[in-house]
């Protein structure tokens, strides 16, 4: 195992970041919009051709493994190990020439998130986490923020694309917006994590929205020193299809779990 999550590394850093480069190299061209599903989703040319880029680089390498990508769905046989890639993370800010986009990979062995790699395609920032090996951006270490002094906080909100407006989403989305400094909503996930890893948010508060954009951004926010819980405070492990989480410092998460019950009505 440590074999394949060595050469997993290696590879994984040198697939995001050339589908990343790729997706910079023509930001500022025609990007071939198209609409995604029913909930305002969007998809380009450039999710496709920067998805290419990744699958050939792992399935080259990894033949045995399965692998579950954004835009082009499952393929290979059953397998222990499994790739999560989101090639273009934020597609909608890429879309209308918002520079806030990336690419993610997943590596998860038995339903376990083993190795996460992030790149931030515009600023060219490289963010690995491997399990029990601390998190990394450009291969230094990062660590969340430590600081619980007095203030309001600076947090992340994440929603599922199926979730929509109104109901408790909202109604929590508002409450944390009154009680916070400020509530970051990016479009694009996986900058989010980074943020928090990086020690420039507070917290982050996601609201059922699990895809292949979410494991490599919590497992790079745990192994930088955030604690992870489900909103019922209990530590969020593996996997799950409906996630309800809150991620911050440790010192932070009392006060930010008290946010999130309050705003749930409980």
């Amino acid at each position: 195992m440590n074999e394949t999550l060595r050469i997993a590394r290696e590879v994984a850093c040198e697939a995001a970041a050339a589908a990343g480069k790729l997706a910079k190299e023509h930001f500022d061209r025609d990007k071939e919009v198209m609409a995604k599903g029913n909930q305002g989703d969007l998809v380009t040319a450039i999710d496709h051709l920067a998805e290419k880029e990744i699958l050939n680089r792992l399935q080259e390498r990894f033949p045995d493994h399965r692998i579950r990508s954004e835009e082009s769905g499952w393929s290979g046989a059953e397998s222990d190990w499994l790739w999560l890639v989101d090639p273009l993370d934020g597609t909608n800010n890429y879309a209308i020439g918002l520079p806030a986009y990336g690419v993610s990979l997943t590596l998860i062995y038995r339903g376990k998130p083993l190795l996460g790699v992030i790149y931030d395609s515009q600023l060219e920032n490289l963010y690995v986490a491997e399990q029990g090996k601390g998190a990394l951006c450009n291969g230094l270490p990062i660590r969340v923020k430590t600081s619980a002094a007095a203030g309001r906080m600076t947090l992340g909100w994440i929603q599922g694309h199926d979730v929509g407006k109104g109901g408790q989403a909202t109604s929590l989305k508002h409450h944390l917006d009154a009680g916070s400094k400020r509530v970051l909503s990016l479009w694009a996930p996986t900058l989010l994590w980074s943020m928090l890893a990086r020690g420039d948010l507070d917290g982050i508060v996601l609201y059922n929205s699990e895809g292949e954009d979410l494991y490599s951004g919590l497992l790079l926010a745990k192994e930088a020193g955030a604690a992870v819980v489900d909103f019922d405070g209990r530590p969020f492990e593996g996997m799950n299809s409906e996630p309800y989480i809150v991620a911050c410092p440790p010192d932070r998460l009392e006060s930010l779990l008290s946010m999130v019950r309050a705003g749930l009505g409980e």
